[in-house]
């Protein structure tokens, strides 16, 4: 199984107020596991950067000024994002920006699956702080690298936080075992929780949650 690790960078916080992504990054997953394969484009969004969102992840207009635009990375994005299921972060915000940006060329929304991450810890653990930071510092995960917000260093601790929300690293599993091995070895080890939706059926409800056109429960009074 495919899945895609993706977080952006973004000059604000809506795109419906004109800003714009200006760093993207994915990371490849086999049966949750990192292989290696890697996406990582800075982007010029033709605007100046704001100063608060620069406190945030310290890219420059300057800096952005030599860098393509979305409309010259976005067939490479699309091509290594493919079909498969994508993981992210507070989901809702960078599919947004994602989508803003492919209405910009005229382009088709982003139709993959998504597993929300941010759901899905506070599912696991209600009332409990939900952010990255938050959930490195449960699983013990570094944060040392993370000395500014950045798309690339977040997708590789979203990796690993997204690994321990699925059960974590089994003991004795050798990850250097095919991939199939390692599923089947996640399957064996796992602990049971039946008072609980496990983590695969939380991401099963998500993907049946986005085929269901017009929700009665979105629907206003």
């Amino acid at each position: 199984m495919r899945e895609i690790i993706l977080d952006t960078e973004t000059t604000g916080l809506d795109p419906r107020e004109g800003h714009r992504i200006v760093e993207i990054a994915c990371i490849e997953l086999v049966h949750h596991v990192p292989t290696g394969r890697k996406f990582h484009r800075y982007v010029n969004p033709d605007r100046e950067m704001p100063e608060d969102a620069l406190a945030v992840h310290g890219i420059t207009s300057e800096f952005l000024a030599r860098q393509p635009p979305f409309g010259a990375i976005a067939d490479e994005l699309l091509a290594f994002i493919g079909s498969d299921r994508l993981v992210i972060h507070n989901a809702e915000f960078d599919v947004a920006f994602l989508n803003s940006e492919l209405a910009r060329l005229e382009r088709e929304p982003i139709s993959c699956p998504f597993v929300d991450t941010l759901g899905l810890a506070r599912v696991r653990f209600p009332g409990a702080p939900a952010s990255l930071d938050a959930l490195c510092r449960r699983f013990a995960i570094d944060l040392s690298q993370r000395v500014e917000h950045g798309a690339e260093v977040d997708c590789g601790l979203l990796a690993a936080v997204y690994l321990e929300l699925l059960g974590g690293r089994q003991p004795g599993l050798d990850f250097s075992l095919p991939a199939d091995l390692v599923i089947a070895a996640e399957r064996i080890s796992r602990v049971p929780r039946p008072h609980v939706p496990s983590a695969e059926e939380l991401i099963a409800h998500q993907a049946l949650l986005q085929t269901i056109t017009d929700p009665i429960w979105l629907t206003e009074a």
